[in-house]
């Protein structure tokens, strides 16, 4: 025999018969598990992921320090397509992954890049990000050393971009050059990322609790 309408079970009816009480409590719970899920999804990364050090450019026009968080970017933010030999079309916002190498002075720089489902090079610490526009070398006038005439350059964001610091705390790095600057991520083998801790001139400033 055929279920009716009225036998068929319906979540959104529960619900609806639940007091309000009791939907704002779970509602609250789902809310927690997510944001527990997400905390222990950043201290997995930062206590077990692959440490790569970043190197940060200048952000214009905006200042390094607003408020309670560092603006920041980095020389991998414009990765150089023509230097690494990626000849296929990246369109904007896609999910891509930076693999990276380390430079004899132990900042790291972009040497690979890959899409998603495509095999990535065993050996280089591969960063997830997302692609922004590409052009030639001219957009990007702070990376003229780092690029020439003729080259492809694309932007891409990794979810480094900034950095919270203690409230009040942040005027010891006000005034701070972005070339003193760098950043210590942790990246895990799915290529999420996390900021570990903020150096200045080689020496921690802020370090991140694994927790």
């Amino acid at each position: 025999m055929n279920a009716s309408a009225s036998d068929t079970f319906n979540p959104d009816r529960l619900v609806g018969r639940m007091p309000a009480i009791v939907r704002a409590g779970l509602a609250g719970l789902i809310l927690c598990g997510l944001i527990l899920a997400m905390v222990a999804e950043r201290a997995s990364i930062l206590r077990s992921g692959a440490t790569v050090r970043l190197a940060t450019v200048p952000v214009d026009p905006r200042d390094l320090f607003r408020g309670d968080y560092v603006v920041l970017s980095y020389e991998i933010s414009a990765v150089n397509l023509t230097r690494i030999g990626v000849t296929k079309p990246v369109e904007r916002n896609q999910t891509i992954y930076v693999g990276l190498r380390a430079r004899p002075d132990g900042k790291a720089e972009a040497s690979r890049l890959a899409f998603e489902g495509e095999p990535r090079e065993p050996g280089l610490v591969w960063l997830q990000g997302k692609s922004g526009y590409a052009g030639d070398c001219a957009i990007r006038v702070d990376q003229a050393d780092n690029c020439a005439q003729g080259d492809s350059v694309l932007r891409v964001t990794y979810g480094l971009e900034s950095y919270f610091v203690p409230q009040g705390e942040g005027r010891r790095i006000e005034t701070t050059q972005a070339s003193r600057v760098e950043i210590v991520a942790a990246v895990a083998a799915s290529g999420k990322s996390a900021i570990k801790a903020l150096l200045i001139d080689g020496k921690p400033v802020y370090d991140e609790p694994p927790y």
